[in-house]
């Protein structure tokens, strides 16, 4: 029998970031990942403060975001690798009054670190009728090659089980669990709307939300920072493109479509004005929850199986402070944030 402190069921961000919080905190873990669920991978990987249809702060990002930062550079001096990049987002304006509402936005204290209040005229191969705005304080994280290097050092540490996780094998006690030859003091669930199949968690309101993203290649456009309209553009680098995202409530397989690929052209040729050949298509399906904040805690009964889930689009900034919330709490004691609490929902069942 394999003797471990915690049992982590999925691998994306939220995984991620319990797995590193717990290392850090010197606990042994055993994770469980079998790729079926991918949105982590796919992710547009734009950590950006700011919701750009309103020009307000997202939900505590002024505190959210220096802990990502530290974060992901953390990571990237573990791995001797290059996962962030400060990239300042440009938000295209479609009349008067949007850039007005801009400038109001801009002198607000809580913004003013964030939104530039002097407006851009012209980005080159970008069609404008008006100007743009820019969002100072972003980053573009790379999901995938990160993801990638951290499977690859559970592998060596002999800590990653790619086997599918199959919820009837675990057995709970008051003071451990058992799920075939291991042993563990806990297990925090992480699946995305893989929870949907977990019979301790499949009760918490988590939707889905299918995102596809089309990547282009274009040697004319020559954009070096991202810009959002209808749709986000943000380099890769080699003269490649990630444009997206859609946002479907109603979708429950995650695999690329016609009509997504065919909107998304459509967006980006009211975007840009030069030349570019689709090389790929992505699609993912987000985990959400109704009142868009994540879902952290105790299964009601069994205090040892707990869950992290819900992050949404916004899951490259929430993660990192998520996972220091549910392991202060699961450690410590330390009551979780109420606005994350799975308690919200309990009454309701």
């Amino acid at each position: 029998m394999i003797e471990k402190d915690y049992i982590l069921v999925g691998l994306g961000l939220s995984g991620l970031a319990l797995a590193h919080k717990l290392e850090e905190e010197g606990k042994s873990f055993s994770v469980f990942e079998n790729y079926s669920q991918f949105s982590s991978r796919v992710a547009g990987g734009v950590m950006n403060p700011i919701i750009l249809k309103r020009f307000t702060l997202a939900w505590d990002a002024h505190l959210q975001m220096p802990v990502a930062v530290n974060f992901y550079q953390t990571l990237e001096d573990k791995f001797q690798q290059t996962f962030i990049k400060k990239i300042p987002i440009y938000r295209r304006f479609s009349s008067i009054k949007e850039q007005n509402d801009w400038f109001a936005a801009s002198d607000k204290p809580i913004l003013k670190n964030f939104l530039s209040p002097t407006l851009t005229h012209k980005i080159s191969n970008i069609k404008a009728s008006f100007a743009f705005g820019e969002v100072k304080e972003a980053y573009v994280v790379n999901t995938e090659k990160l993801l990638d290097s951290y499977i690859s050092y559970l592998k060596e540490k002999e800590s990653l089980n790619e086997k599918k996780f199959q919820h009837n094998k675990l057995e709970v006690n008051n003071n451990c669990v058992f799920y075939e030859n291991i042993k563990a003091k806990k297990i925090i669930f992480c699946e995305g709307v893989g929870m949907h199949n977990n019979p301790f968690f499949n009760w918490l309101p988590l939707g889905r939300n299918k995102g596809e993203y089309l990547i282009i290649k274009s040697e004319d456009l020559q954009l070096k920072k991202s810009v959002k309209s209808s749709v986000f553009i943000h380099s890769l680098g080699k003269n490649t493109y990630k444009v997206g995202a859609t946002y479907d409530h109603t979708a429950t397989l995650p695999e690329p479509t016609k009509e997504a690929k065919q909107q998304l052209i459509k967006q980006l040729d009211k975007l840009i004005d030069c030349p570019y050949k689709v090389i790929g298509q992505e699609a993912g399906l987000r985990p959400t929850v109704i009142d868009r904040k994540p879902l952290l805690g105790a299964h009601k009964e069994h205090k040892n199986v707990l869950v992290c889930n819900g992050f949404g689009s916004r899951g490259v900034m929430i993660a990192p402070s998520a996972a220091k919330w549910l392991i202060d709490y699961s450690e410590r004691s330390i009551e979780l944030p109420k606005d994350v609490s799975v308690k919200r929902f309990e009454k309701e069942n």
